[in-house]
């Protein structure tokens, strides 16, 4: 089965403690990661009662809407890091397969590109409990939250009907049968 996600675009969610977190574990230097946590930290807020100021104070979470979107997607990259470290411990103890785009290539999990995240895995309710297990794991981490009702599933051929029924029942998203476009290419090719 494959999933494309669609991620909440609620910047707003995004904790910074685990974007630096991230950014440290991926050996980013120690420099970089301060500027970056300044750029997206520099806002403030005052709330104002009855015409009189309050104390200044800074939140904890979210992105400043003036940042480049270019930044944003990087951003959501690198966030997105803590998703695929997770999908690789999952692998490394066995509880979830990829799929091979032919018999001897090799077993993809995920693909991340700007904002978009496709899975790759065992169309069994067993594949789909560990992947949402993964998904709930990152959303309580990072801040960012999968949008189910707007995510699609696509299954093989192959996966018969029902693993599907169980599949989408456990994971709550669309089925696609048509063939949809992802950057103007098919999401699926059929020999």
């Amino acid at each position: 089965m494959a999933i494309k996600l669609d991620m909440s675009k609620d910047y707003d969610r995004v904790e910074w403690a685990f974007l630096k977190e991230v950014m440290i574990q991926m050996g980013f230097a120690v420099e970089w990661v301060t500027l970056i946590m300044k750029c997206i930290s520099i806002v403030s807020y005052t709330v104002s009662v009855n015409g009189r100021k309050g104390d200044v104070f800074k939140p904890t979470r979210g992105f400043v809407r003036e940042i480049h979107l270019v930044l944003f997607s990087s951003l959501f990259l690198i966030c997105s890091e803590g998703l695929s470290s997770l999908i690789r411990m999952s692998k490394m103890k066995g509880s979830m397969k990829g799929v091979r785009p032919s018999r001897r290539g090799p077993e993809i999990s995920h693909l991340l590109f700007a904002d978009d995240c496709i899975l790759f895995g065992e169309a069994t309710q067993k594949g789909a409990k560990i992947l949402k297990e993964n998904l709930k794991e990152y959303e309580q981490c990072s801040g960012q939250c999968v949008n189910f009702g707007k995510s699609t599933i696509f299954y093989s051929s192959n996966t018969i009907e029902r693993d599907k029924t169980e599949t989408l029942s456990l994971l709550v998203v669309r089925c696609s049968t048509n063939l949809e476009k992802y950057l103007g290419l098919p999401n699926v090719v059929v020999r």
